[in-house]
């Protein structure tokens, strides 16, 4: 096992499920101890706003200065640990700022740090008011500790370079750090795992905060330690939202990149039907809707609704026609997979005035293109999809994808390919049904629908296929079809059923059985018709003259 004083300033490093409570690499006995102690730290608490980051991460000190306009879960939140206070030193309630402290003054990153001299060991009496005028809240109280700067150094960046930096202030007894009152119980409990690898602290809202004071003062094996404490707790989609939209910094983004996966997953997974939750979706925030669009298994029935369902809620949510363009260019079209739209809606988006014209026309080049490929090509660059917008991967739409050829002439025909994997099979059980994208012969729109459905010949579920044509109405239309489907062990399309059928819109024609066996037959293990776990049908209609 990893000793809890190896080196984890690299956020990349692998660190154990757990951390060991043994007395191996536990320095809990240590914390605040004279006797196992060089240095003095003097923790100011003030009143007012606490000291946030003002550089682009935009980092602050606790949950509630990150996320000011998100309510916080209504659970009791712990504003003191659980940290046995006996072992931490006496609190003294100042009406003035000790002016000396500031003596030595040294900025360390983002944290206020001091480090002064006391030859005496007490601090230090009151001096020249000048020294505090870049910082004008009121101390509220005043708490010391003893401090082992080796284990500090070993577990922060932060506290390693104050204790290194070659300079006076590095060899100097006594350190101060002025935190407002709501990171008082946080870096508490912070310090505390420094020394003894463990928290107390068991709530969301508790570890939430623990974990922004561990990335202002880069104690990364901290960062990890809360990321797992709050995946094992029970995730909500308040939760998972506070969770995706942390304020990250470098370090912090690798520390906490498991909890931030699981929360895209539970939010994927609870939205997975967006239609069902349209009212709760709608009001999402950016992250959430980016969780939800980066899942392979969205119920939609096409990329198409994909599309449509991204400007209602951009429209939605950004009035203004350029912020609009400026999030969906610059955060959403990369989740919507263009290659599996329908051509007709393609040429929507090129006209579309939500979406800038550089981005539409790169986003429908790279579509049609994908669709021209050759299928090996498409499987090729599917598998070498590496961005986390998986564009060339085909979600599990409810209208499944299908392969068109299209003859002009002797006569008007398509031929028409749909594939469907073995669990979608295993998933019309024992009602279901799936169909096919729309396809076109002769001016008219066609579709296929598979089946389960029960035999009429005989009380067993079983496999069926048909074709049907979309137009309502009055037109009459008369077609030669075929179906077909791959079959082992020679894996070449045999024919199962052919007809004529005259069409009337709305209508639809086909089998009940298209393999004329029981559904537990056809989805056995040694099925033949199933080939690499893939079922292959192909529909051939011909317009009669």
């Amino acid at each position: 096992m990893e000793e809890l004083n190896s080196d984890l300033f690299d956020p990349r490093a692998v660190m154990d499920s757990d951390y060991s409570s043994t007395s191996e690499g536990n320095f809990g006995f240590a914390f605040n101890d004279s006797n196992f102690s060089d240095r003095m730290l003097r923790i100011e608490i003030v009143g007012g706003p606490s000291d946030c980051r003002s550089d682009a991460e935009g980092a602050c000190a606790s949950v509630a200065d990150w996320a000011p306009l998100r309510k916080r879960p209504t659970e009791d939140v712990k504003k003191e640990s659980d940290l046995d206070l006996s072992l931490c030193p006496e609190e003294q309630i100042l009406d003035q700022p000790d002016m000396d402290d500031c003596e030595g003054f040294q900025n360390q990153d983002e944290a206020v740090a001091m480090a002064e001299e006391s030859p005496s060991g007490d601090e230090a009496d009151s001096g020249n008011e000048s020294n505090w005028s870049m910082d004008s809240s009121t101390i509220l109280r005043v708490k010391t500790l003893h401090i082992s700067s080796p284990i500090l150094a070993a577990k922060s960046p932060f506290f390693y370079k104050l204790f290194s930096n070659g300079m006076k202030e590095s060899e100097q007894r006594h350190v101060t750090l002025r935190i407002s009152a709501s990171e008082e119980a946080p870096l508490m409990e912070l310090l505390n795992f420094m020394y003894s690898g463990t928290l107390s602290a068991s709530t969301a809202p508790a570890l939430l905060d623990i974990l922004m004071a561990a990335d202002k003062f880069e104690v990364v094996s901290c960062m990890r330690y809360c990321s797992r404490m709050l995946r094992n707790l029970p995730m909500t989609p308040e939760y998972a939202l506070l969770y995706l939209e942390l304020p990250s910094s470098v370090l912090m983004g690798e520390a906490v990149q498991p909890l931030t996966d699981a929360a895209k997953q539970y939010l994927a997974a609870c939205y997975k039907d967006i239609n069902k939750f349209q009212e709760e979706v709608m009001a999402l925030p950016l992250a959430g809707i980016e969780a939800i669009l980066s899942c392979d298994d969205l119920q939609v029935a096409s990329e198409d609704a994909v599309y449509d369902f991204v400007l209602k809620w951009a429209r939605l949510q950004y009035p203004s026609p350029e912020e609009r363009r400026q999030v969906l260019g610059a955060h959403l079209a990369k989740f919507i997979r263009f290659p599996y739209m329908s051509c007709r809606k393609l040429r929507k988006v090129l006209t579309c005035s939500d979406l800038d014209h550089d981005i539409s026309s790169k986003v429908v080049l790279e579509a049609l293109f994908f669709k021209a490929e050759a299928p090996h090509r498409q499987r090729s660059l599917t598998a070498e999809e590496t961005s986390s917008s998986r564009r060339f991967v085909e979600r599990a739409y409810k209208y499944r994808p299908v392969k068109v050829v299209e003859f002009e002439l002797p006569r008007q025909q398509c031929v028409v390919y749909l594939d469907l994997k073995r669990e979608e099979c295993a998933n019309l059980f024992p009602s279901g049904r799936v169909y096919s994208q729309a396809f076109h012969l002769g001016g008219q729109g066609f579709f296929l629908s598979a089946h389960c459905n029960m035999d009429q010949q005989s009380p067993a579920h079983c496999f069926g296929l048909f074709l049907g044509m979309q137009e309502k109405g009055s037109v009459s239309f008369a077609v030669d079809y075929e179906f077909a489907a791959r079959s082992k062990p020679m894996e070449e399309y045999v024919s199962k059923y052919k007809g004529t059928y005259t069409f009337i819109g709305g209508k639809a024609v086909g089998y009940r059985n298209l393999f004329g066996m029981h559904w537990v037959t056809f989805m056995a293990e040694d099925s033949q018709f199933f080939i690499n776990d893939m079922l292959h049908l192909r529909a051939e209609l011909t317009i009669r003259q």
